[in-house]
């Protein structure tokens, strides 16, 4: 069973970079099946896409943040992370990392997210 558990700061500082992990286990993340991507849902507001890195890693960003984002792996700890830049308080959300085997959209595997609030 593919489990994932998403790590890193509560709290981010305006202007900073919010850096979070998502550590996979019961599958590696190069095994051709699934898209790992990052999804957040800001306080009262629905689900957003914030983009993926595939199997083979290569990555796709949801437009409006594309210029903000980064998703990288490390495949040695079977991990992939999520790097967001200049934050603002409008970034405050949980955030999700999920699996899925359509690329986005419909999602399998969901960790069980992490609040981040952005305020100095």
């Amino acid at each position: 069973q593919v489990q994932l558990q998403e790590s890193g700061p509560g709290l981010v500082k305006p202007s900073q970079t919010l850096s979070l992990t998502c550590t996979v286990s019961g599958d590696s993340i190069t095994t051709p099946t699934y898209f790992w991507s990052w999804i957040r849902q800001p306080p009262e507001k629905g689900l957003e896409w914030i983009g993926y890195i595939g199997y083979l890693g290569s990555t796709s960003y949801n437009p409006s943040l594309k210029s903000r984002t980064s998703i990288s792996r490390d495949t040695s700890t079977n991990q992939f992370s999520l790097q967001l830049s200049s934050v603002t308080p409008e970034d405050t959300a949980v955030y999700y990392c999920a699996g899925s085997t359509y690329g986005q959209g419909k999602y399998e595997i969901w960790g069980n997210g992490t609040l981040v609030t952005v305020s100095s």
